[in-house]
Formats: C-alpha cells, structure tokens, sequence
C-alpha cells in the first residue's frame, strides 16, 4: 500500500503513521527523518542537505524531492511506503507523482487529518519531542520515566517553534500551500478525509475504515 498523509499541524500524523505502519507492514517515512538518514549515510544527497541544515536554512524542493525519490528507491518501499510531511505543496505532489511513475506504480491513497484550528494550537503548546530521536509526546501523555524517551531515552524537551505565533504562522502556510493538496488528490479519487477527534483509538478506527 502506498501512501501519504497530511493535515494541520497537531492533526496526530506522526502517532497515527507509527499505527498504520504497524497494521499494514509499511514504512512510515517523515521527511526530517529522510533528511537524518541521508545525513547519517554520507551519501552524496546528504552531503547537499547538510549544507543547508547545518546553516539552519530550509532544503529547497528540487533537493527534498531528489531526497524522497532515493529513499522511495529503497528495498522496503517495495512493498509500500507512508509518506509524512511530504508532499507539502502541489508542486512537490506532482513531483512524487512522476517519482512513482518511472517506477510503474501510483499512490492508493491520500490521507487527510482535520482538526479544528484551535485544537491544533491547544495540542501543540502541550507537545514535547525527544530530542535524540524526534519521539512526540504531550504534557497529558509524558513519557513513562521523568521526561526520558521511552524509546531511545533521550531527553524530552519543548520544541523551539512550539510557540503560539510560530504555531500560527506554520499553520497559516499549511492553509495557503498544503490545504490545495486536498483538492488535488480529490480530483484523482483517492483523497480519505478523517475526523481527527477523539481517541487515538478512535482515529485510527477511522482510518482503517477508510482504507
């Protein structure tokens, strides 16, 4: 099954990738972690993306695209693949198009989480995130040992950019340069929309019935 999934940012993309990969065996790849796998490997890709990070700049789109393309290459996307935080924008969603296309295959589907705005800012002013491994967490769902990732145990910490303005104007671009994405992948038939409220359970319930 290939995939990707978007919405605002607090929706719970990243808790429900880590799900959906589980249930149907396929990686979940967000793209900081493309960015840090490339980084890690010394790859010739990497090498580009760390001049850009290492001077704390955003990576332009033909770079993120050159960079999803290598990692969709990789044998465990044989099989399928989840995408998180990419495509971000119509252009690099007809980019990952013609990606797939020169491998014969196409996406299945295009997972939309909608919250409320305000939901958003409520769950992102209470997110914490491992600093070591990226790990999300909430001030209403710590880590189980005196804010230590459970799962590499590094520290857990406050994001930089979870501040009520930062948040504002993040989602303000997801509105202007993400939310088009919708009607993009309408037209093509394969947009589910969910409902981002409730449970974790509850959502995930919803996107296993929409797929």
């Amino acid at each position: 099954m290939r995939l990707v999934i978007f919405g605002p940012q607090g929706a719970g993309k990243g808790t429900q990738s880590e799900r959906i990969s589980e249930k149907y065996g396929i990686p979940s790849i967000a793209t900081g972690e493309i960015f840090r796998a490339a980084l890690m490997g010394k790859t010739a890709l990497g090498l580009k993306v760390s001049e850009y990070v290492d001077s704390g700049k955003l990576v332009p789109d033909e770079l993120t695209i050159e960079v999803v393309s290598e990692r969709l290459h990789a044998d465990d996307c044989k099989d399928g693949f989840l995408l998180d935080g990419f495509p971000r924008s119509l252009k690099q969603a007809e980019a990952l198009d013609a990606i797939l296309a020169k491998q014969s295959r196409g996406l299945d589907a295009a997972l939309v989480i909608e919250v409320p705005e305000e939901v958003s800012l409520r769950r992102l002013l209470g997110r914490r995130a491992c600093e070591d491994c990226g790990k999300n967490y909430h001030l209403d769902n710590p880590p189980m040992v005196d804010w230590t990732c459970d799962r590499c145990g590094g520290k857990v910490v406050e994001r930089a950019d979870d501040h009520e303005e930062t948040i504002r104007k993040r989602l303000s671009l997801y509105h202007s340069q993400t939310e088009p994405l919708k009607a993009y992948y309408e037209a093509k038939g394969i947009l589910r929309t969910v409902d981002g409220l409730g449970s974790v359970d509850d959502v995930f319930g919803r996107i296993a019935a929409a797929l």
